[in-house]
């Protein structure tokens, strides 16, 4: 999945771009365009080339994993037969069109002229802010690490592991009779 961090660069990147109908490239985008980069980043496919428009959104975005209606903490695109727009996961909208080329603010993806809605869900851990401290709860990178050492541990090596249960002993070995055992007279 995706990082609200990789949406964010490529927002920033692309911020101010100028609008341009049918555009699919830096040097220029409308705002089906716009929702093209952001889902393609989202889903991991390259951002240019594999553009949508308002007619075939929905069908793009079923493709890419979307899901219909809207959702908190994920990626959410709204659009008419006209227009589309987007909110990231942390509920930054982004637009283009709206008043000019690319950029951050605008009515997002909940604008009521939208008559469709779809979202991506998000992964929590892709919500946690790189530059944020843990939470008070979260463990910290040396605490230990617990697992079920049946399924998820390799086993230890050989000369590591004990001596197999059962009656095979090595002949070398000397073995004291168990306790409350006497011990046979000598003849």
């Amino acid at each position: 999945m995706f990082a609200i961090a990789t949406l964010m660069t490529l927002i920033s990147q692309v911020s101010s771009t100028p609008y341009v109908p049918g555009g699919d490239s830096p040097a220029g985008t409308d705002c089906s365009g716009l929702a093209s980069w952001v889902a393609n980043a989202a889903t991991g496919r390259p951002v240019y080339g594999s553009r949508f428009h308002t007619g075939n959104e929905e069908a793009a975005l079923l493709a890419r994993g979307f899901h219909y209606g809207t959702a908190p903490n994920s990626l959410v695109i709204g659009w008419n037969g006209g227009h589309t727009a987007v909110t990231l996961p942390d509920g930054t909208a982004v637009s283009s069109g709206e008043g000019g080329g690319v950029r951050i603010g605008g009515g997002g993806a909940y604008q009521p002229q939208f008559t469709h809605h779809m979202y991506l869900p998000m992964p929590a851990d892709d919500m946690a802010d790189p530059l944020a401290p843990p939470a008070p709860d979260a463990p910290t990178p040396d605490a230990p690490v617990f697992v079920d050492a049946m399924v998820d541990a390799p086993p230890p090596p050989a000369d590591q592991l004990p001596p197999p249960a059962g009656d095979i002993v090595p002949a070398d070995a000397q073995i004291a009779p168990p306790a409350g055992d006497l011990a046979p007279e000598p003849a």
